[in-house]
């Protein structure tokens, strides 16, 4: 979808729910979480850009069960969202302007832009950076409480090391240093066939991403700068950790769009298998990572079955 239909399609949408709404619905409850109250109009302020991606209309009746459906899960993340803003006050975890800074420097490095590029960026994407910094300190929120609340209570033994790297020596490639190459396919060419043509050889994601990628760094293989392992989420993390160094992922949907992933090596080298010594860190990250998910799942249930929620959707 260009840019012009994500924009005509958006106001399709505000329009749909200006016509379908009116004041006194806009200002109904949706539910409260503690006391806290989310309205009819906070709901569906959320819900667009998932309705935009979804392609769907919530004027139309025939989609009705499928607008529900978005407006639920919407309605189930932002219940989450402040039941951990609730236990960060509890836990008194704060995020200072600063820590919003870095991250957003380490968006603009890896996407190898300037200050005014990034805002152009997001200005065509109907984005601000007030938005996109209020979504950093949720991220980072969440990171302080999976640390003070989860991850130093999941445990990786040194046997659960050893199995894990006698089963896969083969693949305990050294990682540091290795690049993400990122290819997102555009919705008019045939994704599936280009990616074939990937895995045979006739073409390379090199190539693939210069002329193909809508991508960031197009003209440079996507590169999206060097991997922090220790930062990525437990679906990355689940992807590129059982890639090898010269590896392309499967297709896979990244955002609505079909897309592929490249780990490489900027100039190439030889790659060295670690040691068993060497692996223990990576294989206690790789092994550490579905624990902490798991436990993070359970923690989660334990705020909502403490919580009072009166959902009136």
């Amino acid at each position: 979808m260009n840019r012009a239909c994500k924009i005509l399609l958006l106001a399709i949408i505000t329009l749909a729910f200006a016509q379908m709404a009116p004041a006194a619905q806009l200002n109904k409850v949706a539910a409260v979480v503690n006391g806290q109250v989310i309205t009819m109009f906070d709901l569906q302020k959320e819900s667009i850009p998932e309705f935009a991606r979804a392609k769907l209309n919530p004027a139309n009746p025939a989609q009705k069960k499928a607008v529900d459906d978005v407006f639920r899960s919407v309605l189930d993340r932002m219940i989450m969202d402040i039941l951990v803003t609730q236990e960060a006050k509890r836990l008194k975890a704060t995020v200072s302007p600063s820590e919003i800074d870095q991250e957003l420097t380490k968006m603009m490095k890896m996407r190898h832009l300037t200050k005014k590029q990034f805002e152009t960026q997001l200005a065509k994407q109907k984005l601000s950076v007030e938005t996109i910094r209020k979504n950093i300190e949720k991220s980072i929120i969440r990171q302080k409480i999976m640390g003070m609340e989860v991850m130093r209570k999941v445990v990786v033994t040194p046997a659960e090391i050893k199995s894990y790297y006698e089963a896969h020596k083969d693949t305990m490639y050294d990682r540091k240093g290795l690049h993400m190459g990122v290819l997102v396919y555009p919705p008019n060419v045939n994704a599936a066939a280009i990616a074939n043509q990937i895995k045979s050889g006739k073409m390379t994601f090199k190539e693939a991403c210069a002329k193909y990628s809508i991508a960031p760094n197009r003209d440079k293989s996507g590169d999206m700068g060097v991997v922090e392992w220790d930062r990525l989420n437990p679906e990355w993390d689940g992807r590129l950790s059982k890639m090898k160094p010269g590896d392309v992922t499967d297709l896979f949907e990244l955002q609505g769009r079909k897309a592929q992933v490249h780990l490489f090596r900027p100039g190439g080298g030889e790659e060295k298998l670690l040691t068993l010594e060497e692996a223990k860190p990576q294989i206690d990250a790789i092994l550490r990572q579905p624990k902490a998910k798991e436990r993070f799942e359970d923690y989660t249930k334990q705020l909502r079955n403490k919580a009072v929620i009166d959902i009136r959707l």
